[in-house]
């Protein structure tokens, strides 16, 4: 007959945070090695794609890491994607150009309505 095992934790139902896979010991006996969750990596708060450069750890896991490792040497490094940036920057530059066309074109019919 299979030997029983017993949970090491108090926490008796099957959840999510109480995964386990069973281990034979080296004396024989068998036993739960209770399983941490896996890491996912970070997401772009814009478009949601992973950021690459940046390691994917368990939250509290990022506390023990340098920061060369928790970001990438960009604006927005840690948090936005390269492609989001740069859509970023174009808008805002775009924004600019707008802004100054606009007031050109009120400066020429302010001189154009002087004139007449």
């Amino acid at each position: 007959m299979a030997q029983r095992v017993t949970l090491r934790k108090r926490q008796p139902y099957n959840t999510s945070s109480s995964r386990r896979r069973i281990v034979k010991t080296p004396g024989g006996v068998l036993r739960y090695h209770h399983i941490k969750k896996l890491p996912t990596a970070p997401k772009c708060g814009d478009c949601g794609s992973k950021l690459s450069g940046v390691v994917a750890l368990r939250p509290r896991e990022y506390a023990n890491v340098s920061k060369t490792q928790k970001h990438v040497s960009r604006a927005y490094g840690g948090s936005r994607c390269g492609v989001c940036v740069r859509s970023r920057i174009v808008r805002a530059f775009l924004i600019e150009e707008a802004k100054v066309v606009k007031r050109v074109i009120k400066s020429q019919q302010n001189v154009a309505g002087a004139r007449s």
